[in-house]
C-alpha cells in the first residue's frame, strides 16, 4: 500500500483547496507560510480512512518539515481493523510519523495542525478528499448536495 499524493489525481482541487497556515512568533517555529500536502493509500481495497500529511514552507517547498498521520473516523472503526486499542486511540489523533521524515520543526508544526490547521471544516475538506482519490466522488457530491441544501417545509 502507497501512499500518493493528493495532487496527482487532482491537481487543480488540490492546490485550490490545500490548507495553509501563516505563523508570527509561533513557538518553536520561524515565521513563515507553511503547506499542508495530503497523501492518501492507492489500494482500491482498503477502507483506512486516513490521510499522510507532509508539510512544507513556503520559502523551501521541496524540503519536507514534518510528516502527520492522521485517521477521522471513530477508535471502534480502528480498533476492529487493528485489533489493537493503544493503535486504534493512537488513529484518532494527529501524530508525527515514525517512518517518514521529520525535521526540528516537526512537534510545533504537529501542534500548529492540532490547534489552529485540524477545524470541522477541514476536516470534511479531508473526508471529501479521501472519497474522490477512492474514486467515490460522486457519491460524495450527492451526498453534500442532501446535507447542505435548503429543506423544504412541508405544509
Amino acid at each position: 500500500m502507497g501512499m500518493i499524493p493528493f495532487y496527482t489525481r487532482f491537481r487543480d482541487l488540490a492546490f485550490q483547496e490545500m490548507r495553509s497556515a501563516t505563523t508570527q512568533r509561533w513557538e518553536d517555529l520561524p515565521d513563515g507560510d507553511y503547506g499542508f500536502l495530503e497523501f492518501y493509500c492507492d489500494d482500491s481495497q482498503c477502507d483506512c480512512r486516513r490521510v499522510l500529511i507532509q508539510v512544507i514552507a513556503q520559502r523551501k517547498p521541496t524540503k519536507v518539515l514534518a510528516t502527520i498521520n492522521y485517521g477521522w473516523a471513530s477508535e471502534a472503526f480502528y480498533y476492529r481493523r487493528l485489533g489493537d486499542a493503544e493503535l486504534a486511540q493512537a488513529c484518532t489523533k494527529p501524530t508525527l510519523d515514525p517512518l517518514n521524515p521529520q525535521s526540528k520543526y516537526a512537534p510545533a508544526l504537529l501542534r500548529l495542525f492540532e490547534t489552529v490547521v485540524q477545524d470541522k471544516a477541514y476536516v470534511q475538506r479531508l473526508q471529501r478528499h479521501y472519497a474522490l482519490f477512492k474514486g467515490q466522488g460522486k457519491n460524495v457530491a450527492r451526498q453534500d448536495a442532501r446535507t447542505t441544501s435548503p429543506r423544504r417545509r412541508r405544509k
